[in-house]
């Protein structure tokens, strides 16, 4: 699973909810004293906190969602979904859980969309390397080379009318590392609003959501720190202020394999089944779908600086922004993050695109 940093300081706001024309009473909220659990699950530790005072039990159902999930996508557990998609790769097609389908349907919307800077049957080449899992190695160049063709998200068959999915080569194989996560936090915000939550935070692993506004200081936003991707995790390079917002971001800096002095990252590149080494370190996504934002983080650093910005400043009128930190300490950033995103106090990172 892809691992991602964000950092959450207080911010903004209590907020009047209205209906019919009149005045609702303002949920009550516990600032300093928040329902707050976790647990180990997606391949990392995820949290859910709720500051609705009553809500408790939000908590226990955002976790029991998380793990409904997980048993469907996960990659290393036998018997998920996914699992027996995979298995069944050039044999038949898979019916699929009716909740399952909205989330196989996000991963080819974005493998399209990107022109396979995402692609959702990159599974072939991640199982050979392995990064993040027991036995990750480098593979030999023809394990590579043979597993390339099986590289395509468009050998993926879906049937709506039957709710199946069909992988058409043998040894094809689906990873939803890059947009599982993504999600399942959806997912959790929609558990948590049914239970009538208006103000959390939802973390997993990084994958960060911050539900209403913040509960210490009215008429403000929730300040969020994105990480150094050169520091140890929660160490903030710069700051932005969101109400109802996802951010997400992939770097260079959590999962990656070492071997004879060389680092492999865990973003792989499609189209040579190796991971990527260009000069960017991270890329943050913020958007209103945190799925967005972990499809959209590995897309846009499949296509680097310029070929990223490009693409992701046509994403704006979705409300979708980004970040990009390269090795060379500059951040970049898109048009609608201009007049917000701050780079904190004795940085060593610069300004590659906007006015400090």
């Amino acid at each position: 699973m892809k691992r991602c940093a964000a950092l959450l300081a207080a911010g903004v706001a209590g907020l009047l909810l209205t209906g019919c024309g009149q005045k609702q009473a303002a949920p009550k909220l516990r600032p300093n004293n928040p329902y707050t659990d976790s647990e180990f699950s997606l391949g990392t530790i995820c949290k859910v906190t709720v500051y609705d005072s009553g809500k408790q039990g939000a908590v226990k159902d955002g976790l029991k969602t998380i793990r409904h999930i997980d048993s469907e996508a996960t990659l290393t557990r036998s018997g998920s979904v996914l699992d027996k998609i995979n298995a069944n790769a050039g044999i038949k097609p898979v019916r699929v859980p009716k909740d399952f389908w909205p989330l196989l349907k996000k991963a080819q919307y974005f493998s399209e969309n990107s022109n396979g800077s995402f692609d959702m049957a990159i599974g072939a080449v991640t199982n050979l390397w392995k990064i993040g899992l027991p036995g990750a190695r480098v593979p030999k160049p023809a394990e590579i080379t043979a597993a390339l063709p099986l590289v395509n998200w468009r050998d993926v068959q879906f049937n709506a009318k039957q709710r199946t999915v069909y992988l058409t080569k043998k040894g094809m194989r689906l990873d939803f590392g890059g947009i599982a996560k993504g999600w399942v936090a959806d997912e959790v915000r929609r558990t948590l609003k049914k239970d009538g939550v208006t103000t959390a935070i939802i973390d997993l692993g990084g994958n960060v959501i911050v539900m209403g506004h913040s509960p210490k200081a009215p008429g403000r936003k929730w300040t969020v720190g994105i990480q150094d991707p050169k520091a140890s995790r929660g160490t903030p390079l710069g700051t932005i202020h969101a109400a109802n917002m996802s951010v997400v971001t992939a770097g260079t800096y959590e999962q990656y394999l070492m071997s004879h002095g060389h680092k492999y990252i865990y973003l792989f590149n499609a189209k040579t089944g190796y991971p990527y080494e260009n000069n960017l370190a991270s890329v943050t996504i913020v958007s209103k779908q945190s799925v967005d934002g972990d499809a959209l983080s590995n897309a846009a650093f499949d296509k680097g600086l310029n070929g990223g910005l490009a693409y992701m400043n046509k994403k704006r009128h979705q409300d979708i922004e980004a970040i990009f930190v390269t090795n060379n300490n500059k951040v970049y950033i898109t048009n609608g993050l201009k007049s917000d995103f701050k780079l904190v106090k004795g940085t060593k990172y610069r300004s590659g695109n906007f006015k400090a």
